[in-house]
């Protein structure tokens, strides 16, 4: 997405997102109408089709061509009065069949809500996706001076704190091979990871429980991560505070604790189900 356009769109000062997008390697246009559908969970209303052209990046004409089809499929509505499409019941309804003990029962979203309401800050849930740790849910933070997390976006895993926690899951053997292939597939700008300095950090993340960066990606801002435990079958998730720097530092311990408090409430409402 167009960030700063995102930006203005949403009336946020400091939104942050990262994509890391391996464009060479999706169809275009499936990446395109799998972009739509995320770009109207952040902007959580109806939207032209300029809009939607401009905040992703794409042809106008293409826009179109892909919103009109969507509605054809019955996932988009399109409303002739202010000539702006939205989303329809139907991709509210995809996917509640997956992992419904963690997320169609509402545990996982109650764990969300309850520690961005003590928090005040931005909660997410990341998963790995190959050498990225990508923010499958945010729940946006509540002070009126605040980083807004964008949905969807990817962080590399050797970089960040989500990224780190869920590293720690991973043999040495596993983390040194991420490391060597983010090194390479990183940019002529972008800083390198030293693989000795990250198995350190990663067997640190290994003992303590948790991860923490400040300013490694966004400047300003951080990440404070911790693991949700769950069985061998299901897919490893982890949950991070994220916030601006000064804050989370200050209140580091204290997040520490609540992220512990509640995620043990919520690994025992789940043994109840």
């Amino acid at each position: 997405m167009q960030l700063r356009l995102l930006s203005r769109a949403l009336g946020e000062p400091n939104v942050v997102g990262s994509e890391g997008a391996e464009t060479g390697r999706v169809v275009k246009s499936c990446d395109r109408a799998l972009k739509i559908l995320e770009l109207f969970d952040v902007l959580r209303r109806e939207a032209l089709v300029s809009e939607v052209s401009d905040l992703l990046g794409v042809p106008q004409s293409s826009a179109s061509a892909l919103l009109r089809s969507m509605v054809v499929m019955g996932y988009l509505h399109f409303n002739p009065e202010t000539r702006a499409f939205s989303p329809t019941t139907r991709v509210a309804l995809l996917g509640n069949w997956i992992n419904g003990p963690m997320i169609s029962d509402g545990l996982l979203t109650g764990l969300l809500q309850r520690v961005n309401a003590r928090t005040r800050q931005a909660v997410v849930v990341a998963t790995r996706n190959r050498i990225w740790s990508e923010y499958i849910h945010v729940v946006q933070s509540t002070e009126p001076v605040r980083l807004f997390v964008v949905k969807g976006s990817r962080r590399p895993l050797i970089r960040s704190g989500t990224g780190l926690m869920l590293l720690a899951d991973l043999p040495d053997s596993d983390v040194k091979r991420i490391a060597l292939r983010t090194n390479a597939e990183a940019g002529p700008e972008a800083p390198r990871s030293c693989i000795a300095t990250l198995v350190e950090q990663v067997s640190a993340v290994r003992e303590q429980g948790w991860a923490c960066t400040f300013d490694t990606i966004t400047k300003g801002g951080g990440m404070i991560a911790m693991r949700l435990s769950q069985s061998i079958d299901e897919e490893p998730l982890v949950i991070g505070i994220a916030g601006l720097t000064g804050h989370l530092r200050e209140h580091q311990d204290g997040y520490l604790a609540i992220l512990r408090e509640e995620i043990g409430q919520y690994l025992l409402d789940r043994r109840q189900l």
